[in-house]
């Protein structure tokens, strides 16, 4: 538990913990709330998404969990340490964050920077860690070309390069593949999912849904406070009923009296297209063949039936898309 971790003694070695552990964490602006009430727990090895509107508070979470701004209220341990000031310092030695800007100096190389930044951090054997950081995201042929002459997507990678210079157990990327085209944010995705096949804990900011359910282990939906957390997957059977969707060549000529009654079929509607049905079922490897059965037995030209899935988009959207807070300013 949180509160058995004293102020300046670390999980015990080799005991597993959770990478980060949050209990009621708030910060304030003055009257103004960024984020209130975080809980949760992320474990070592996990890949976290962090969603939400602008406003949410998810990059001052971040900052806030990577010392760079005290909490008002609440603990956390991070990488094992609690979150107060005594702790900072070892905190930075076991993370690393990566914004979303990656702030490089334009006019030196890959490899300058990455000297520089190694310097800054006080990297044990720079020169090994920078040539293992550059093989990680594949630019040890680039490492003397200079920033500047980069794409957006390559300058990422540095970025994402420079963060792992440390060898950190928790990594924080804040929108890593913000303003990326498809082939650079491919990429980025492929050096997070090598990156979490090597132990590394991230915590993941985006806008991307389709990232987030590609990439996370779990998911946070965030509007100031948190609205949900769990298993794209499980969050959909939470927000949504189960149902089948039928495709016929033409429309039914009585639906109602086909579908009313079939087993594990709780009601039907008629879909937007002509000729489709979606059905409500409590059990769809029982309602699908027996629809299937029904339909064939009344002469029907069936042309699909398919259980319906929804998105980590739908599930976003109906918990953030009404929310009135949702049109708030980043915080």
């Amino acid at each position: 538990m949180l509160d058995q971790v004293s102020a300046h003694e670390a999980a015990p070695a080799g005991q597993p913990g959770p990478a980060l552990a949050v209990r009621g964490l708030s910060k304030r602006f003055g009257d103004r709330v960024a984020f209130q009430d975080l809980t949760f727990e992320i474990g070592r090895g996990e890949v976290f998404g962090f969603l939400g509107p602008n406003g949410a508070g998810k990059t001052t979470t971040v900052r806030t969990l990577g010392t760079l701004l005290a909490p008002t209220a609440g603990s956390a341990t991070v990488a094992g340490f609690q979150l107060v000031p005594e702790n900072a310092v070892e905190i930075r030695r076991r993370i690393a964050i990566m914004p979303e800007t990656p702030g490089l100096y334009l006019k030196l190389t890959v490899v300058e920077n990455l000297e520089c930044f190694a310097d800054l951090y006080e990297v044990a054997d720079p020169g090994d860690r920078i040539a293992a950081a550059l093989r990680a995201v594949n630019l040890a042929d680039r490492s003397h070309d200079t920033c500047g002459t980069l794409s957006k997507g390559l300058r990422q990678r540095v970025a994402l390069a420079r963060a792992l210079l440390s060898d950190p157990e928790v990594l924080f990327l804040d929108e890593p593949t913000a303003g990326l085209d498809p082939v650079a944010a491919r990429e980025v995705h492929e050096l997070i999912d090598g990156l979490r096949k090597q132990g590394v804990t991230i915590f993941l900011t985006t806008h991307r849904l389709e990232e987030a359910e590609r990439l996370c282990d779990r998911v946070a939906i965030l509007n100031t406070t948190l609205r949900t957390i769990g298993r794209p997957g499980e969050l959909r059977d939470q927000l949504f009923a189960k149902s089948i969707t039928v495709r016929t060549l033409n429309p039914l000529a009585d639906p109602g009296q086909l579908f009313t009654g079939l087993k594990a079929v709780d009601s039907w509607r008629q879909a937007g297209t002509t000729g489709s049905y979606v059905l409500a079922v409590s059990d769809p490897s029982i309602a699908a063949p027996v629809a299937t059965r029904a339909l064939v037995a009344a002469g029907a030209d069936v042309l699909s039936i398919a259980e319906s899935h929804h998105s980590l988009e739908d599930v976003y959207l109906e918990l953030i898309a009404e929310d009135p807070e949702a049109s708030r300013t980043e915080a």
